[in-house]
């Protein structure tokens, strides 16, 4: 296979259920009873996701934050987590980064399995919701005329690696990169008014070009709109850079809280997205993706 796209196309045949959507959207969505079910699985791996050398409890803090962030894209409330461990050094920290932010989200622990590795270690968890409105928010809904919004600044997450790689002693410098927030409160009080929605979990460009693919749409995008936690002349790399967790949104009308908007929904043109007036048609370029 040609990698992580062409497997997705290959797995979209296999999860035929309602409730997976077509992989085309951050969670599963599943009816059971009078509630509604959000459910996600996210991993993270050394050398990937974090460097070798970081605080294990910092892993566990992003490894937890990471998911329920596209609970929040869905509007929904935590309600319990699964842990897929692999055994190795400072498993202490972990324990210890993941008690911290299921604290900080009032999440529980439900379960999981642990299991032992050699090389490399890579950490997986499941995250188990309700959704607080229904329709679920989707990245599918975004309608011409409506308005893109971001609910905060991208590129923090991007100079906070650069500061953990350079040993900056101040901590502030690389905790966007470390310990990035799920905006839980704010996709619920979105999810009653958006048309889509997502997280900025792969860069800017790329999941907005996903939200416009998905729709059927074109999100148009005006970049000096877009809000940075960057040096301004680091502007394309942060539209192209993921992990900063915003909530990217359409909506027909003024959002109840702070947000940005950044461009206009269009109805399909070139490509599904268009950025400063130009189609950007191949999401190759545009944010981080799987090599084969």
């Amino acid at each position: 296979m040609a990698g992580e796209l062409d497997f997705i196309a290959r797995l979209r045949a296999i999860a035929s259920h309602p409730a997976a959507r077509g992989l085309d959207d951050d969670c599963a969505v599943l009816p059971l009873g009078g509630e509604t079910l959000i459910l996600t699985h996210d991993a993270m791996a050394q050398g990937v996701h974090y460097l070798p050398s970081q605080d294990m409890a910092d892993v566990a803090w992003k490894l937890v934050a990471t998911n329920l962030s596209d609970l929040a894209a869905k509007g929904a409330e935590p309600l319990g987590v699964l842990l897929g461990y692999a055994l190795g050094a400072d498993d202490a920290r972990f324990l210890d980064g993941l008690a911290q932010a299921l604290d900080h989200y009032n999440t529980p622990l439900l379960g999981g399995d642990t299991i032992r590795v050699e090389g490399p270690r890579s950490f997986g968890l499941t995250a188990i919701g309700r959704a607080t409105h229904t329709p679920v928010p989707s990245r599918a809904g975004a309608r011409p005329g409506d308005g893109v919004w971001i609910t905060g600044p991208i590129g923090a997450a991007m100079m906070g690696l650069e500061a953990l790689q350079a040993n900056n002693p101040d901590p502030a410098a690389s905790l966007a990169y470390r310990r990035p927030q799920a905006l839980l409160a704010q996709g619920q009080a979105l999810a009653p008014m958006v048309s889509a929605m997502m997280d900025v979990s792969d860069g800017l460009l790329l999941d907005a070009w996903r939200m416009g693919a998905a729709s059927g749409v074109t999100i148009a995008i005006d970049s000096a709109a877009v809000p940075l936690a960057a040096p301004e002349a680091r502007r394309d790399e942060a539209l192209r850079w993921g992990d900063d967790y915003q909530l990217l949104f359409t909506a027909p009308t003024t959002p109840p809280l702070r947000a940005i908007r950044i461009g206009t929904v269009i109805a399909r043109g070139e490509a599904p997205l268009m950025l400063d007036g130009v189609a950007m048609g191949d999401p190759a370029r545009l944010g981080w993706q799987h090599a084969s």
